[in-house]
């Protein structure tokens, strides 16, 4: 079943639809809100809410849009509102765990490349660590949900000039971040 009859039905007041959005977006919603946030559990409830949010509004829901960049976009917008938050609500420094991409290191063809990939995974989940917020979030709109500066203007709210900005600041950033952790090895 397609998302858009999955969508009607849940505009018909039938669970079902839900679900199957759920079953087939969950995962790469919960890894884009990782990505932001850099906590697994408060991935995990930003993806819910987001579901929730959703379904509150199914009937505000224009069935001529994709869903998945709509319900993505909304993510990354949730996850932010998520951190600042805990900032302003909690002083918690929690360590954040690496993401786990189990099934892309079990695709490894070697013992060799499954080190390498690992360490190189570990290097760049630090490294998005070291970025503010913000940044994580263009870098995982842009490269990870692959969206334009449109439309990362649009779904931030911001100006084209502020997105190039923080584009060009959380790259310098990483390389930087990334270029001293080869130098160590």
């Amino acid at each position: 079943m397609d998302e858009l009859k999955a969508i009607r039905r849940l505009k018909n007041g039938d669970m079902g639809g839900l679900e199957i959005l759920i079953a087939h977006y969950q995962d790469k919603a919960v890894r884009t809100a990782y990505l932001v946030t850099q906590h697994e559990p408060m991935a995990e409830d930003v993806v819910q809410d987001s579901f929730v949010r959703f379904y509150e509004r199914i009937r505000h829901f224009d069935e001529t849009r994709a869903f998945e960049p709509y319900f993505l976009r909304s993510v990354v917008n949730a996850a932010l509102n998520a951190i600042e938050k805990e900032k302003h609500g909690s002083a918690s420094n929690e360590a954040l765990d690496a993401p786990a991409l189990e099934s892309l290191l079990a695709q490894a063809a070697s013992v060799q490349e499954q080190v390498e990939y690992s360490q190189l995974k570990y290097a760049v989940s630090k490294a998005l660590e070291e970025l503010s917020p913000r940044q994580r979030a263009v870098v995982v709109q842009r490269y990870y949900l692959e969206m334009s500066e449109k439309e990362m203007t649009e779904t931030l709210d911001v100006t084209p000039g502020t997105i190039k900005r923080l584009l060009h600041a959380a790259r310098s950033r990483l390389r930087s971040l990334l270029g001293s952790e080869r130098n160590a090895e």
